[in-house]
């Protein structure tokens, strides 16, 4: 991805949340100058992955392929104290996040407003392929049994649990969606398996300087990274 087009989605999906009236932390607006003068007081904000992270899985489509998340809180992996993690994502129409099961986490995905969310189901057989047998899910507390690859749709309010090795794709439908996420902690370097081999997090061609930092960026701004 090129920086101007991620500087370009930042300002877009910022419109965006707060015409749904959500509003990201302080930390999210600090420039890449801010970073550099940053100690160890930040730390937990460079080692747990919160900000700004915007992927097109290496594909080079982001529209097509492509996610845009904002991690808000996460514990460590095998760590004392915070165990959980919260999101927020936004998701175009027909923008597809590629199919992955966690190996670990388990969450629950959250329509939190604008278009309907599609989400399609899979339970990973050993080998890790597409498994043909029926799929059960959480909607909103009620236990539901569901066939194999069927594609659920989220309306506004509406939610998913997911658990552990269950395969899922998603895209928006009708209009952008607003969603959130709520889950154990969050490893983005050891717990996706994704069922087509994809990149987590993208290359990018430094056209421009960034607005702000993605996640990914940390350890070239912020010296206690280092």
């Amino acid at each position: 991805m090129k920086r101007s087009q991620i500087n370009n989605t930042m300002r877009q999906v910022d419109a965006f949340l707060h015409q749904h009236q959500f509003h990201l932390p302080p930390f999210a607006y600090w420039t890449p100058e801010e970073w550099g003068r940053r100690g160890e007081e930040v730390r937990e904000i460079a080692e747990r992955g919160l900000g700004w992270d915007i992927t097109d899985f290496g594909q080079e489509d982001y529209q097509r392929i492509g996610l845009f998340v904002f991690t808000l809180r996460n514990g460590q992996p095998g760590g004392q104290g915070k165990n959980y993690c919260e999101k927020v994502l936004v998701v175009g129409v027909d923008q597809v996040t590629p199919m992955h099961f966690h190996w670990s986490k388990t969450e629950d995905i959250i329509n939190r407003g604008g278009g309907e969310l599609a989400v399609q189901l899979y339970n990973a057989a050993a080998d890790e392929t597409l498994a043909d047998t029926p799929v059960q899910v959480s909607m909103d507390g009620e236990r539901r049994t569901l066939d194999a690859g069927t594609t659920v749709v989220l309306k506004p309010g509406e939610s998913i649990t997911l658990e552990p090795r269950c395969y899922h794709k998603f895209w928006g439908v009708g209009e952008r969606v607003l969603v959130g996420e709520v889950s154990k902690v969050n490893d983005d370097h050891t717990d996706n398996r994704f069922f087509e081999p994809v990149g987590r997090f993208p290359a990018i061609e430094e056209d421009e300087a960034p607005l702000h930092l993605l996640v990914n960026d940390y350890e070239r701004y912020y010296r206690g990274a280092r």
